[in-house]
């Protein structure tokens, strides 16, 4: 089997949009996958929701944008904004360079979590998920 072209940590949740959640304790980090930065290319803007701001799942919660492309960011799960990566207002790159660490976007306070986690895939079904789509892409 060939090594993955892209980053797909354990731990996580994802969405076929190419976001991903990190759930620690009633919070969860969310941000782009790999895959999704990489298609991108270079990120040079992007906008955030407002701490409080109540999200749905799969809803858009803002906007990151490329040299290539603008696109629209889901939440992977329902619930309150808690934080925002301020810092990426500055340095959107860090989205390009650290998708899953330095480059996560918001936390929220989750509401429905064990509901809506159903509906998210594992790490092993995303990669097959992406292999899916670089298929389609290659035929």
């Amino acid at each position: 089997m060939s090594k993955p072209l892209y980053q797909v940590p354990d731990g996580l949740v994802y969405t076929k949009e190419h976001e991903w959640a990190r759930v620690t304790g009633n919070t969860a980090k969310v941000g782009i996958t790999d895959y999704a930065s990489k298609t991108l290319n270079d990120i040079v803007y992007l906008t955030l929701p407002s701490v409080g701001q109540e999200l749905k799942q799969f809803v858009s919660f803002g906007t990151v944008e490329s040299i290539k492309a603008v696109s629209e960011l889901y939440s992977p799960l329902s619930g309150q904004v808690t934080n925002t990566n301020q810092g990426l207002l500055d340095h959107p790159e860090l989205i390009n360079k650290s998708p899953y660490e330095a480059g996560w976007i918001i936390e929220i306070k989750y509401s429905r979590l064990e509901e809506e986690k159903k509906t998210l895939m594992p790490p092993k079904q995303y990669q097959e998920f992406l292999r899916t789509l670089e298929a389609e892409h290659q035929s």
